[in-house]
């Protein structure tokens, strides 16, 4: 990557992490397409992961407290991590656009259902039973095309968790995905020639956190749920054009 594509890829970072850092997810939805215009799809994908995996980790760690206010979060973890590895080495060499076009279904639908009904939410025995198909989906969709957050979001939203418990959840997901990801990426050595790139995103992506947390702090309840609808909303739509326009 020359100086300028380094540049612009650090600068859809740094706007990706931010609207990370306060809603929990836009990283690798900001990033990679803008990415994508100047690089290959692999090559965006590959040098978000360590950044994006270092973001989802921390963000993780400060919330940590709210561990007992989230709900399914070992199965949907552990089922997300198995499919990221499955999604990293089977997927990645399948055509996205299937891939892709049932994720923008089922995104839409949960936005509609959300503007229909505000207060719509998933009660925990619903949940517990489709957790780990939700999980192992968004593992796969993760490796495959390293975005899985429209579906997590939307998932995690529905159950209306506390904010803090909110952004727990969707990072802890994100962050083991990520690690199964990772751990691909190396041992297949798509990250060689491209270590500069990544290790330079960590700085946007650490450094967005604490502003995103006190900008989360100024919204209210429901601003943050429509926060984190608009959010999905205008990174599932942001896919979909990258995807078939």
């Amino acid at each position: 990557m020359t100086t300028e594509t380094i540049l612009i890829a650090l600068i859809a970072m740094l706007a990706g992490s931010t609207i990370k850092s306060i809603s929990g997810m836009g990283l690798p939805m900001v990033a990679i397409p803008v990415i994508t215009i100047i690089e290959d799809v692999e090559t965006a994908v590959a040098v978000i992961a360590l950044p994006n995996l270092l973001i989802n980790a921390t963000m993780a760690w400060r919330a940590r407290d709210t561990y007992p206010e989230t709900r399914d979060l070992p199965m949907l973890g552990l089922t997300g991590f198995a499919g990221g590895v499955i999604g990293t080495l089977v997927l990645v060499s399948w055509d996205e656009k299937p891939l892709v076009a049932g994720l923008v279904v089922i995104v839409a639908i949960y936005v509609f259902l959300f503007v229909r009904s505000p207060d719509l939410r998933i009660g925990p025995s619903t949940s517990r039973r489709w957790a780990p198909t939700v999980g192992t989906t968004a593992g796969l969709l993760q490796g495959a095309i390293g975005i899985s957050g429209p579906l997590v979001g939307s998932w995690i939203h529905s159950y209306r968790l506390e904010r803090r418990a909110h952004i727990l959840s969707v990072t802890t997901m994100f962050t083991l995905s990520g690690v199964s990801q990772l751990i691909t990426f190396l041992v297949r050595g798509d990250l060689d020639g491209r270590w500069t790139v990544a290790f330079l995103g960590c700085v946007p992506a650490l450094a967005t956190i604490p502003l995103g947390e006190r900008l989360r702090d100024r919204f209210s309840s429901d601003g943050f749920d429509r926060l984190v609808v608009g959010t999905i909303t205008v990174t599932i739509t942001a896919l979909a054009i990258r995807t078939f326009a």
